[in-house]
């Protein structure tokens, strides 16, 4: 399949993100909106690239870095996909976005805003993958608990949070567009061994699964758009 990177975008690859947005959610931000999550020292934005041949460089990206650490030691918008260009996504190198992923740091909980994976790759573990690491930079700030909201009919979805300790302690009333409730959902043993423990499971039941479909994770980090 190739190579997967899990990385910081600049601002080069604003484009990409909206093309994806729009792809996988709907057109939930914009351009500027994008801009201020890069810019923002309280926001976690990471994308997930595949390129088809490996790259060089000498930075270690969170997939690799952050979990070698632990060894040592969606609200989510949650939006149906909706048809939308794919221009962005693919470029003349060879590499395409595959996925993005955000929370915001607000005292000490992490707040998922968005996780999104291009429908032409979803149900393949990627999601999981990106929220792995999302959870993995909560836990490196000190982070204590993580929230996120969630259709009550989104049970790939549900699995996914449950998967890595999520639990259903509240209900936002017709909180989507169409009229259905969101649930609320807590993690709050980020610091805990256990999280630590069950996060370093996940990650590795993850890797095994992207590996066994031919997917190598690389700990190189690159700008997606290269201008």
């Amino acid at each position: 399949m190739g190579y997967l990177s899990c990385q910081a975008p600049c601002h080069d690859d604003i484009a990409a993100l909206v093309a994806l947005d729009q792809l996988a959610l709907g057109g939930l931000w914009s351009p500027e909106g994008y801009g201020r999550e890069i810019d923002s020292p309280n926001s976690c934005l990471l994308m997930l690239v595949h390129r088809p041949h490996s790259i060089q460089g000498n930075q270690a990206d969170l997939s690799t870095a952050s979990m070698a650490s632990l060894k040592t030691a969606s609200g989510l918008r949650d939006v149906d996909p909706q048809p939308g260009p794919t221009s962005g996504l693919d470029h003349s190198d060879g590499s395409t976005l595959l996925g993005l992923g955000c929370y915001w740091a607000i005292l000490d909980e992490a707040h998922i805003t968005v996780l999104a994976i291009d429908p032409r790759y979803q149900r393949r573990g990627l999601g999981k993958w990106l929220l792995v690491n999302l959870l993995t930079d909560a836990n490196e700030r000190a982070l204590t608990r993580a929230t996120l909201e969630v259709r009550p009919s989104n049970s790939r979805a549900l699995a996914l949070y449950e998967s890595l300790g999520f639990e259903t302690l509240g209900r936002r009333r017709r909180y989507y567009a169409d009229g259905e409730d969101a649930l609320i959902l807590w993690q709050k043993s980020l610091k805990t061994a256990e999280f630590r423990d069950r996060l370093q499971q996940q990650h590795s039941a993850v890797s095994e699964r992207l590996g066994r479909q031919g997917w190598q994770i690389t700990n190189k980090k690159l700008p997606l758009n290269r201008t």
